[in-house]
């Protein structure tokens, strides 16, 4: 297969050996917890589950491993190369919970199992029939089960399209190239060329492996955002979110500034997510959260105003923010910005009493215990959709959906 030797030749990502940062970091109970309820708000939190990493590359699946000690980890990838390297990390690391096998993603029903959580990013997109691999995904995926997708989106990779195709006229393809003669023509790329700025400020090309794996890989493919919601339906599969959603809405950002009769509320959320898109025009990828179309449980978040629900939600704070407190306008207490994020122009801007109503967030009490009178509701509720619009908070909603089995 030409896009297994390409991996062999080029191992994507570049090999990592030291592991002690990224566990340090995901020590705390509190980071797990609010990943895990990412995926399953509805969901009472447990550790002890069981995750697929589709295409794990070669550290991938041990990061997973680390992540969740508890959990059982399995990774599969076609590249013999990426394997190893996983299995060095996991006898450096002593992760007993990760299993790692050499084979095609198409062929993951081989290992008769089913998983809790999928994970398959940046995979689907190179394969030759996508469609084939994600419906390899969804038939070991169990039916409350959740995957995390991440593929190629069009219009922010322009720039690398242009370039992929300039390549492949000159005659310079992968592996016979010498990847000197690569970065010597992108020394070479002109100021205003749309893979510019790309090439410079993104960190997933600083590396030689990146560059080809980006502008020589023999398969590759984009989705906009309305194709991509397609693929998920012909595949069996539902959207759930964005793993980052505020640069998809329209009430955030540059986009919250455009005219109010264009940020039409009749507009579905994926007309908005797909006229957020192309307004944003740098989108590079598109990571999302899918389940099977007949997952028996709620997966959804409903903050309504003329619905009780969101008041039995625990809200929990997104550990990767960062709090600005200082040089601001008189009326503003503090800015949150998620780490996270690549666009610069999200942000949130919180008042004084808003600032304290999140300061009470403890990750125990409900959105009805933090608001215990009526007049602070509508308030309230306000503040806590634009918190989790802006990917400060997520929810714990499993108790709301608990009381609902009751009721």
């Amino acid at each position: 297969m030409e896009v297994q030797a390409f991996y062999e030749r080029y191992p994507y990502p570049p090999p990592v050996h030291d592991l002690e940062a990224y566990r340090e970091r995901w020590q705390d109970p509190e980071r797990r917890r609010a990943d895990f309820h990412l995926f399953w708000p509805t969901r009472s939190f447990r550790e002890e589950y069981s995750v697929l990493v589709a295409g794990c590359g070669t550290s991938q699946a041990a990061k997973y491993a680390v992540r969740w000690p508890a959990a059982q980890i399995t990774g599969i990838d076609f590249s013999e190369t990426s394997v190893q390297h996983t299995e060095q990390l996991k006898r450096r690391y002593k992760l007993d919970n990760l299993r790692v096998h050499q084979i095609p993603l198409e062929r993951v029903g081989d290992l008769r199992t089913s998983f809790d959580q999928v994970v398959c990013t940046g995979v689907l997109h190179h394969l030759q029939d996508p469609d084939a691999g994600l419906r390899a995904l969804r038939h070991v995926l169990k039916p409350h089960g959740a995957m995390h997708l991440m593929v190629y989106a069009p219009y922010g990779r322009s720039g690398i399209y242009m370039l992929q195709e300039f390549f492949r006229r000159v005659g310079f393809h992968a592996p016979e190239g010498n990847l000197r003669d690569l970065v010597s023509a992108l020394e070479a790329l002109p100021p205003r060329h749309p893979a510019t700025s790309l090439l410079h400020e993104a960190s997933d090309f600083r590396t030689e492996a990146a560059l080809a794996d980006a502008l020589l890989n023999p398969q590759d493919r984009a989705y906009s955002v309305p194709k991509l919601f397609e693929f998920l339906h012909t595949n069996q599969l539902k959207f759930g979110r964005w793993l980052r959603q505020a640069p998809y809405s329209l009430e955030v950002g540059l986009l919250s500034r455009i005219p109010r009769t264009m940020r039409s509320t009749q507009l579905s959320l994926q007309e908005q997510y797909a006229a957020a898109e192309l307004f944003r025009g740098t989108m590079t990828r598109h990571s999302m959260i899918a389940y099977r179309d007949d997952n028996p449980g709620s997966t959804e978040i409903n903050l309504a105003a003329d619905s009780n629900e969101w008041l039995r939600y625990v809200p929990l704070c997104m550990p990767d923010t960062v709090r600005v407190e200082e040089q601001l306008p008189p009326n503003i207490a503090a800015v949150l910005i998620n780490r996270g994020h690549t666009h610069n122009d999200i942000y949130l801007p919180i008042r004084a009493h808003e600032r304290r109503l999140l300061e009470a967030v403890d990750g125990k009490r409900t959105i009805g215990e933090l608001l215990p009178k009526t007049t602070e509701r509508n308030t309230g509720r306000s503040l806590f959709e634009r918190l989790w619009w802006h990917d400060q908070i997520v929810f714990d909603a499993s108790g709301a959906t608990a009381a609902q089995r009751i009721d």
